[in-house]
């Protein structure tokens, strides 16, 4: 039988589907085996993974035939990565509105200067590839900096009492608190942006490969990647800290 035979392009699926059920359930039991109390969420993830990966492979036929739909799903990706790393920041006094300023002001400027610079070629296909990345490290770079700095601040009470019983302003007692956060938030992705070629090989890189493109161009991309990237998780790690910084929840906590 051919490879376009329906049979054999169902059982291709199956097949498909049953490898990552099984890499998957392997994963779950890792977990639990190692008391990580992650429970099902690994299987609910990549369950959640499929079916979003399915609807946006179906919308992305139609917005790259519609060039102007591309503003609405950049948008839907925003409030999508900003809804979600305002869920893991609720912690924080505000922090919906912290997660959605910082995802917000981090991506959108980075793309800006992306596009701006002429880095990328402006058109549809590579401002969705572009901006998928950016503003889906942005969003995990609210999550890092957002809960880093929530831990810290409590770990470190009394601490920033004593810079507020001096007359400090919540800002200045946090401050510290707040460089340390970004900065352990951005060092995972610095060390694997240093490591690039040799320890890995980028997803928009092998991405840009696969199209067709040429190394050297495929290179230009995954480097424009990721100094975006950089550049978003700093932006909206400080913004995230920076606003968080100014309100008094852990005195009042």
């Amino acid at each position: 039988m051919g490879q376009d035979d329906p049979v054999h392009g169902i059982a291709s699926y199956v097949g498909f589907g049953a490898g990552l059920l099984t890499l998957t359930g392997l994963t779950v039991g890792l977990a639990r085996w190692g008391r990580v109390g992650l429970g099902w969420f690994p299987l609910v993830v990549v369950v959640r993974a499929a079916v979003q990966l399915s609807i946006v492979a179906l919308l992305l036929r139609g917005i790259l035939a519609v060039p102007w739909t591309v503003a609405a799903f950049v948008l839907l990706m925003l409030v999508t990565a900003s809804w979600t790393s305002g869920r893991r920041i609720r912690g924080l006094w505000h922090g919906r509105r912290i997660a959605v300023a910082g995802v917000l002001s981090g991506a959108t400027v980075a793309l800006v200067l992306v596009f701006g610079l002429r880095l990328v070629d402006p058109d549809v296909r590579d401002l969705v590839a572009v901006a998928g990345i950016v503003i889906g490290n942005a969003m995990s770079a609210a999550t890092l900096a957002g809960r880093n700095f929530d831990r810290t601040s409590r770990a470190r009470r009394s601490e920033v009492e004593a810079w507020l019983s001096l007359g400090a302003t919540p800002a200045r007692a946090h401050e510290e608190i707040g460089h340390e956060s970004v900065r352990e938030s951005l060092l995972p992705t610095l060390d694997q942006t240093k490591s690039t070629g040799l320890v890995t090989l980028p997803g928009a890189f092998v991405g840009a490969l696969f199209g067709g493109a040429s190394p050297v161009v495929a290179a230009q991309f995954q480097l424009v990647v990721l100094a975006a990237v950089a550049f978003a998780m700093t932006l909206t790690g400080i913004v995230v800290t920076r606003m968080a910084g100014r309100t008094p929840y852990v005195v009042e906590g």
